[in-house]
Order: structure tokens, then C-alpha cells, then sequence
């Protein structure tokens, strides 16, 4: 089992946490448009936001791991076909994709927070309110958030279409090697 990346593919702990956010992002983008819609007499409608809570602050959790993961175990080299366009826009894109997806998670946490409560997650353990009561701090982050979150999907889809043309036009194994497998080095 290899657990730390190799200059030629991703571990299996690196493999575990990108597909793990990207299932946790998609699932609470889709949770977030869903809860919102919710009546009050809705019995998920006090259910939702605790759960979307919770799962936000473990995915903070899980992407400050990440970070420190990465330094380390670095990343793969790329590819020696990769275009120096590819090179330089993959580096934007995944610098890109974390701006966005913490910034997100701040502004859920100011949203969450915003009353001078703690948020509890899953009843584990509680985070503190640090900012409360800063005027229309709520409001702001919400449409922060609201958009940020539309930001992140697009984005998302985008590094996910190039995984697949990688995959089906260029014929690289970009993306065997993002589910971490290896092959031949092209």
C-alpha cells in the first residue's frame, strides 16, 4: 500500500482526501440548495443546517490536513507531455479551487456563528463564536458563500472535464493517476 505520493503517482492518502472532498463538496453544495428551500414545519428544516454545519467544519478540518499533506508528500511531476499552457493553468486552477473552497468554509462559519453561537459538530465537540455580532455579518457571508459555491462547482467541473480529455483525447494517464494507479509515464 503506498500511502505518501512518488514522483510519478499520487498515494493512496492523497487519492482518499481529493475524492473525499469532492464528494463532500458536491454533497453539500447539493445539501445547501436543498435546506434552503425547506418550510419551517419541514422536520429537516432545523436538521439540515446542523448537518451542513458539521460536514463544513470537518472539511476544514480535512483541507488543513490537506495542505499540510502536501508538503509532506509533494505531487507528482507532471507529465512530460503536458504543454507549458497545461503546466501553468493546472497550477492555477488547483491554487484556485482551494482560495475558493476556504473561503467558503469561512463565510459558512461566520454565517453560523454570526448569532454568538457555537457550532456543534455532530455533538462531538463545539467551535466557538469568534466574530459574532458584527452587524450584517450573516447577510454578507451568505451571498459569499451562496456564490462561492457556484464558483466552486463550475470550477470544479471544468478540472474535472480536463481530467477526462486528458483521459480520452490526449490518452495520459492523468487521471489513473488521480484514482492512483500507474502505468507507462507518457
Amino acid at each position: 500500500m503506498l500511502l505518501k505520493n512518488t514522483s510519478t503517482r499520487f498515494g493512496h492518502i492523497s487519492v482518499l482526501i481529493h475524492w473525499s472532498v469532492a464528494l463532500a463538496v458536491y454533497g453539500m453544495f447539493a445539501l445547501g440548495l436543498w435546506m434552503v428551500t425547506l418550510s419551517y414545519y419541514d422536520t429537516w428544516y432545523h436538521q439540515a443546517p446542523g448537518l451542513h454545519k458539521s460536514i463544513g467544519i470537518c472539511l476544514f478540518i480535512i483541507m488543513i490536513f490537506r495542505v499540510i499533506w502536501r508538503f509532506i508528500s509533494p505531487l507528482p511531476k507532471p507529465l512530460a507531455s503536458y504543454s507549458h499552457f497545461t503546466r501553468i493553468s493546472s497550477k492555477l486552477i488547483q491554487f484556485t479551487l482551494y482560495i475558493v473552497l476556504f473561503s467558503i468554509l469561512i463565510s459558512g462559519y461566520l454565517i453560523s456563528t454570526a448569532d454568538g453561537e457555537s457550532v456543534s459538530v455532530f455533538g462531538w465537540f463545539e467551535i466557538p463564536a469568534t466574530l459574532a455580532e458584527q452587524g450584517i455579518q450573516a447577510d454578507a457571508a451568505g451571498i459569499i458563500h451562496l456564490y462561492l459555491a457556484w464558483i466552486l462547482v463550475v470550477i470544479s467541473l471544468l478540472h474535472g472535464l480536463a481530467a477526462l480529455k486528458h483521459h480520452f483525447i490526449d490518452r495520459d494517464i492523468t487521471l489513473k493517476r488521480m484514482f492512483g494507479f500507474t502505468s507507462d509515464i507518457k
